[in-house]
């Protein structure tokens, strides 16, 4: 069965009738499945969601695969709608894009807890941000949980994440050109501590990213892991 069909089953199942205002198209939704199973492994698992205001936006859950010891969580969804992008970046075409997140393997998906979730809850955060905000979302660019600055959930210190590059499962940046000519982006989330949101405003992304490089387990999720710009 392709994606496409198990999204109408679920569609079907929760009444959904008019659609939100932005969505792929049948054809696009078969190509985004072919390429997450070709670029980063095969999945069965996706959180869908039934009330979509303005986009759909779905999560994929990629399961651990041979070289490859976490899971991969993917915005499905976030793509057909295209972002204002500065005229001066026309010629890169990064008006479209989705987000992903690396999680630890044993990591709990089925919990409602707050701990647990925030994960998800950022991933559509990232999707929906440039539709509510009539804005753009790029390698780099940072997003913090609210205007206070308060952490993701209860006993996280994270309060804000960082855009970076998505590589595929050969090494190759993330990207997906579709059969219309539209080219998808693929972003990391790199969930971020306070200080780290500061020196990234100080010295820039790639910095950031040299100093977060030399935790363990990197990208992947780990709540305990220690601050880069503690004392900075």
């Amino acid at each position: 069965m392709g994606l496409f069909d198990r999204f109408k089953k679920k569609a079907a199942a929760a009444g959904i009738g008019v659609g939100p205002a932005y969505v792929y198209s049948d054809q696009e939704l078969e190509e985004f499945d072919a390429y997450v199973e070709r670029a980063f492994g095969p999945y069965d698992s996706v959180l869908h969601e039934i009330a979509s205001p303005d986009i759909h936006l779905d999560v994929v859950i990629v399961p651990p695969s041979p070289g490859r010891d976490h899971l991969m969580l993917l915005t499905m969804g976030a793509g057909a709608y295209r972002m204002d992008v500065p005229s001066q970046f026309a010629k890169y075409e990064l008006e479209y894009a989705e987000y992903a997140i690396c999680l630890p393997a044993d990591w709990n998906l089925e919990s409602g807890d707050d701990r647990d979730y925030w994960p998800v809850r950022l991933l559509k955060d990232a999707g929906r941000l440039p539709v509510s905000c009539d804005t753009w979302l790029g390698y780099g660019h940072t997003m913090q949980n609210d205007e206070d600055g308060s952490p993701y959930a209860p006993g996280v210190g994270f309060n804000s994440a960082m855009l970076a590059a998505l590589p595929q499962a050969d090494g190759k940046v993330a990207e997906l050109r579709m059969s219309n000519g539209k080219l998808i982006n693929f972003y990391l989330l790199l969930p971020l501590y306070p200080e780290e949101l500061a020196f990234k405003f100080e010295h820039g992304a790639d910095d950031l990213i040299d100093l977060l490089a030399e935790t363990d387990g990197f990208p992947v999720l780990d709540v305990a892991r220690r601050n880069c710009c503690a004392g900075e």
